[in-house]
């Protein structure tokens, strides 16, 4: 019960630190939001908001994506590091979508990670912003941030989203992960949490320790 009562308590502060919260990455479908998360792995919203406007100009469908040669589509995505990787991802992944879905992005969890190069994260992501599920989104901030908080214990990506499924009310979800984002972006940083200034303090147990992750 204390575990769901600091979750009401971290969700209304959430909410008044972080009143209006999207997601950062550019799109215009939800297959272009696919390809963008994809490319998002290691590397910063703001780098594949640059890259992406170009991409899609030159490759604006699944299709085009998958007939395209990988050197062409390297070229496009080269700042975003780990560009080969990211090319062979993408490339599969525009292949997958014109075999198994007509060239439409899937809208559940399950067949979205039937897809190349897509994990429960990235999917996790498009349900929630193209087509409105609630979905537990974890990236590095959520881990880090649910672990000091006291949420999780886990390091595990699909442990920790059950366990915050426990505790995060469904309708709250979406805006849960994208609020955990932000704060970990502008105050709990991994390296150097900014405690001090945090308006979550006096109710996290990790408060004061700038190693805790």
């Amino acid at each position: 019960m204390r575990k769901k009562s600091n979750t009401d308590k971290i969700l209304t502060i959430l909410e008044a630190t972080y009143p209006d919260v999207k997601t950062q990455l550019d799109h215009n479908s939800p297959f272009q939001m696919l390809v963008a998360t994809i490319l998002s792995a290691q590397c910063t919203d703001r780098q594949v908001n640059a890259v992406t406007p170009a991409l899609f100009r030159a490759l604006p469908t699944p299709r085009a994506m998958a007939e395209a040669d990988l050197e062409t589509i390297e070229g496009l995505i080269r700042s975003t590091g780990f560009f080969r990787n990211k090319a062979k991802h993408i490339r599969n992944c525009a292949r997958g979508l014109l075999e198994k879905f007509d060239g439409e992005v899937p809208e559940t969890l399950e067949e979205l990670t039937t897809l190349p190069g897509v994990g429960r994260k990235t999917a996790n992501v498009v349900l929630s912003a193209c087509f409105g599920k609630q979905t537990v989104v974890v990236d590095t901030h959520v881990a880090r941030i649910s672990r000091r908080l006291g949420l999780t214990a886990r390091t595990d990506p699909v442990r920790i989203e059950f366990d915050l499924m426990d505790v995060v009310p469904e309708n709250s979800r979406n805006d849960f992960c994208l609020r955990l984002i932000f704060h970990g972006r502008a105050v709990c940083k991994a390296r150097r949490p900014a405690c001090a200034v945090c308006p979550l303090a006096s109710i996290c147990p990790s408060a004061g320790e700038a190693s805790a992750q």
